[in-house]
Parts: structure tokens; sequence; C-alpha cells
């Protein structure tokens, strides 16, 4: 019996991001390859139905005009360079429009703003390209914004740019045509690891906090400096010459945590990137990020992620399992 049929539609604004874009659509591709049905179906929409220039001067055709759109499963919005002058009322009332009709909505890079400025993610779990994030959570309070790659929340899906839309598509099809066809499109695309809704975005400090606060961007720097060493903080306001209050009161201030717990945190996205980037024997990436003892580490370790380091190298599906396990016990 033939696999029933899913159909993607990418509304294209003006200088969206075309790595954004096609990092969505390949895996979609290749599951029709691996499956030897076409499976999946996507179209490329814009405005007017005229090819839309991405932010790289290309475009992509043929195209469909927004208003001609028949049926599909997911809309996604692509955004990019100056997404806010790329955003017309006409394309807020049509968004809005296929809300109405229970159409679920996505976006891609910046175009979670558009969806945000036509009111469709209120109260919605989402994620954008770190550069809007400080933005958005000033304009839109009401939406709860994340650093996460991406997010699924009821029928939004949401997702940073560059890359993680590839992750995000990958776990669609998970979600559809099972694991190994995942992994499969994975191994074709030379993916060495897919990427889940509990990865976060890598977000520089001074895109957190602004470029005129130095005195924590030197502490954080310092901080990252000493991983393996981890220094007190008596040694971090003597290196820097802040006293230890203003050090507590600048990371209270700007990143609502104490030094102390968002060193840990540093210390702990570090030993990630080691667990599922070498083949570190964990005991040395104990020692490497600064931990005291491999209990101690596994304890950190399981309540920062939701599992404990050794369930990072697990097949999939057994990981899934460690990671509900430790939810039951921590519930």
């Amino acid at each position: 019996m033939p696999l029933p049929r899913c159909k993607y539609a990418f509304l294209t604004l003006p200088r969206y991001s075309m790595i954004a874009l096609v990092n969505a659509v390949e895996p979609l591709r290749m599951a029709n390859i691996l499956t030897g049905e076409t499976v999946y179906e996507w179209s490329i929409v814009s405005p007017e139905g005229a090819p839309t220039a991405s932010s790289n001067g290309l475009q992509l055709s043929p195209a469909v005009a927004l208003e001609q759109l028949g049926a599909v499963d997911i809309l996604f919005v692509c955004g990019g360079v100056d997404v806010q002058a790329a955003v017309s009322p006409r394309i807020l009332a049509a968004l809005r429009r296929l809300a109405e009709r229970r159409v679920p909505l996505g976006a891609l890079c910046t175009g979670g703003y558009a969806l945000a400025k036509a009111g469709l993610l209120d109260r919605y779990r989402a994620s954008i390209h770190w550069e809007n994030l400080s933005a958005l959570r000033e304009e839109f309070p009401r939406i709860r914004l994340n650093d996460q790659l991406f997010t699924i929340d009821r029928d939004r899906f949401t997702c940073s740019g560059g890359v993680a839309p590839l992750d995000l598509m990958l776990h669609l099809v998970e979600h559809k045509l099972g694991a190994q066809v995942s992994q499969l499109i994975s191994e074709q695309f030379i993916v060495d690891r897919v990427r889940n809704d509990r990865d976060r975005q890598y977000v520089p400090l001074r895109a957190q906090i602004g470029v005129s606060h130095d005195s924590l961007i030197r502490v954080a720097q310092l901080m990252e400096e000493n991983i393996e060493k981890p220094l007190s903080l008596d040694e971090i306001a003597n290196a820097t010459g802040l006293s230890r209050r203003q050090i507590e009161r600048l990371f209270k201030r700007h990143l609502n945590c104490v030094p102390k717990r968002y060193y840990l945190q540093m210390r702990l996205r570090r030993a990630r990137e080691l667990l599922l980037q070498t083949s570190m024997p964990i005991i040395d990436i104990t020692t490497a990020c600064g931990f005291q003892s491999p209990p101690h580490f596994s304890r950190c370790y399981r309540a920062q992620f939701g599992c404990p380091p050794s369930a990072e190298r697990l097949p999939r599906r057994a990981k899934d399992a460690a990671a509900r396990r430790a939810e039951e016990v921590s519930a």
C-alpha cells in the first residue's frame, strides 16, 4: 500500500536564507528516493507567484502565488535578512487566513518574525535565529521564545537558521517514516549526529547582553579559558579587577543567574560536545571539564540534560528510553 503523501509549502520572503530553505527541502527529496515513493511534495511560494531573490541573490522557481496555494500539511515562512521590511500587511493577512483554516504553520531562520507579527505565536513555544531572540522577546512578550534549534508546539513548527532546518525535517521524517529512514538520510548527507529539540543554538554572549557590557564578557571569557581547572569567584575577581559583589550583580542583572551556575552550564555544554563529537572516555571528559568525580559529573549532567552522560552515546531509541526513565525518576 502506498504511503500517504505529505505536502509542505515554503513561503519565501524577500532576501530569505537560501541555506535554511535548501536544508529543509533536501531531506524530503532524499526520503522520496530512499522509499521509492513520492512521500513528500513541496512547493515554493511567493506573494505574487514570481521567484523571490534570496539573500545571496539566487532565486528558486517555479513559484506559486500565496493566494493560489492549495491544501498543504504545513506552510513554512522562510525569512532571512531585514525580515521586518520583508513582512507586508498583505502577507500578515494571508497568514492569519491560513491560521483560521487551521493550516499548521512553521518558520525557518527569521521567518518566525512574520508569525509573531501576525499574532500567530502568542502563548506558543518558539525558536528563531539567535540574532533575533532579544528583539523578539522585547517586542512580543506573549511568545515563549527559547534558544533551541527547533521547537514543535502543537501546530507550530519554528526553527532557527543555517543547517538547523535539516534537523527539524529529519525529526519530522522520523515521526512519519521511522528512525531507519531518518538515519539513512543523515548518512547520505554525511551528518554525524542528528540533533533533536533538546539541542540548543550557540548564542554568543554579546548577542545576549549587548556589546556595551565589557566587564561581564571579560568574566565569561576567563571562565571559558579555564574549563579543565575552574577558577573560584575570588580568583576571577582578582583577574578582572572586579569585586565578587560586582560580578554577582552583573550575572543577576543581565543573565538572571549566579556566576557559579553559568560556569557549570558552560562546562556541561563543553562536556556534551565531547561526548557527542569524540570517542574520549567519560572519565577523561570528567577531568577535562573540571568535575570532581564521575558520579558528580553524572549528577550534574542528568540535572541539565535529563539523561546520564553514558546515554548520549546510545542508539537514538535507547537514548530516548533513557531520557524517559530519567524524567520518571525526577517526577
